[in-house]
């Protein structure tokens, strides 16, 4: 099997690197660095490709996700009130903006 071939993986392993690519991407990292890093954490969840003949038999596991998400509470819980309370309204205001210019769109 030549390098970088991702048949030995299911579909459903190849949508979790999707996902985490695309979370990757979204905060600003470069799209093949984000692919190897996706990849890398889909190896770790899973110890590799889970189609049948690639030796499966480990248990997935959640430690990286777990991990990530004790680092985002750690970081959320270290900002104060007010600025919670900012990115809160801010937010609310693109969701209010968005849903007006998805309303435009529709009625076009």
């Amino acid at each position: 099997m030549p390098r970088g071939d991702k048949s030995a993986y299911t579909d459903k392993q190849k949508r979790q690197a999707e996902h985490i690519e695309d979370s990757y991407e979204q905060r600003g990292v470069k799209p093949d660095e984000a692919e190897r890093r996706a990849w890398a954490t889909v190896n770790k969840q899973s110890g590799g490709g889970n189609r049948s003949g690639s030796g499966r038999g480990q248990p997935d596991t959640t430690e990286s996700a777990r991990k990530g998400g004790r680092l985002g509470g750690k970081a959320s819980a270290a900002r104060s009130a007010a600025e919670r309370s900012a990115s809160a309204k801010k937010a609310a205001a693109t969701r209010k903006r968005n849903a007006a210019k998805r309303a435009r769109a529709s009625s076009s």
